[in-house]
């Protein structure tokens, strides 16, 4: 926890946003010019969300300034607490309750809305870019497995980390988002837009449930062989239209079922419904709001806007729906 040196400002009343005795988290940048870039880059996006957001309503981390401390940008953000990753990792990967699922899902599905309403595209979203805005956490023994288990107290969060953020008009890398959370069309080089974010989400959700990754892999072949296997065959239209024609043979994934790779696809994965833990109502819902963010065609892919209105959503309560109830009306 820092507090910042007024005199280290970028200009007079710097951190006019800041309050005032109160901690905040400094994020330096290396003092080496392709950071720098890419840290203005991320600045500008933060002010924007600033500017569209200056409440603070739709969740994505708050910048209240930055500044340049000989050479090195240094950026303020409010202070939160552990990524949901790490709080999963600290727990020995036990899956959150599907209560607290529920809630970060409904808050992940506010926020990017709000993004994409206003032409931006987060492109790296995963467990550790979202943080948790407290993570104390209460203790339960679970005698099945002999060991303790940390529930968080408060699922309240924000979304973080918008270095790799783009605009609509903005030129698109080629390859975004972290390789668990990768969806077919970046794989395929078919172009991206939001939808890349709600993939994400889906993949990010199917985490959270079971404490593990859905396609744990890092090499494309591989991670387009679990997708078949988990959400059954690639589109022929796209397969028809990627240049990464390496991949297919005769318009089919080109996929050794018998190598060593192949079995180990074989035993590892399975259709996206086979991975419930239960046959309850909730669960299923998840899992079928899950499918709707893993189609293949992004285009046909949930839009946000829908997906805060499933079922899924049904059972949260009133205190939980406060702090989306206001919607972004941003064109």
């Amino acid at each position: 926890m820092l507090k910042i040196p007024r005199h280290y400002s970028k200009r007079e009343g710097s951190f006019s946003r800041c309050p005032d005795n109160e901690p905040v988290a400094l994020k330096i940048i290396k003092n080496v010019e392709k950071y720098r870039e890419a840290a203005r880059l991320e600045i500008n996006v933060l002010e924007k969300i600033n500017e569209k957001d200056p409440d603070n309503k739709f969740l994505c981390v708050q910048m209240f300034d930055w500044f340049d401390y000989h050479g090195h940008i240094c950026i303020a953000f409010e202070l939160l607490g552990l990524s949901t990753f790490d709080f999963l990792k600290e727990n020995n990967y036990y899956p959150y309750p599907l209560h607290h699922v529920r809630h970060m899902a409904y808050q992940m599905c506010h926020a990017l809305k709000f993004l994409h309403d206003n032409k931006l595209t987060h492109t790296d979203l995963k467990p550790e870019n979202i943080l948790f805005v407290n993570s104390d956490f209460n203790i339960t023994y679970n005698p099945e497995k002999k060991t303790d288990e940390r529930y968080v107290k408060n699922t309240q969060i924000r979304v973080v980390d918008f270095g790799s953020a783009t605009f609509n008009h903005e030129h698109h890398s080629t390859i975004v988002s972290t390789r668990h959370y990768r969806p077919p069309e970046v794989i395929l080089e078919l172009g991206w837009s939001h939808p890349c974010d709600v993939w994400s989400i889906g993949c990010i959700l199917f985490e959270y449930y079971l404490g593990y990754t859905l396609f744990q892999t890092h090499d494309n072949r591989e991670h387009l062989a679990m997708m078949e296997r988990i959400l059954g065959p690639i589109p022929s239209h796209m397969i028809r239209k990627t240049r990464k024609q390496k991949y297919f043979y005769r318009g089919a994934l080109d996929w050794n079922e018998n190598s060593s790779d192949g079995r180990y696809v074989r035993e590892n994965c399975k259709s996206l419904r086979s991975y419930v833990l239960c046959d309850r109502m909730e669960h299923r819902l998840l899992f079928d709001l899950i499918q709707k963010m893993l189609i293949y065609e992004p285009s046909k892919r949930i839009m946000l806007g829908e997906a805060l209105k499933h079922p899924f959503f049904d059972e949260l309560t009133s205190e939980e729906r406060a702090v989306c109830k206001r919607d972004s009306g941003l064109r």
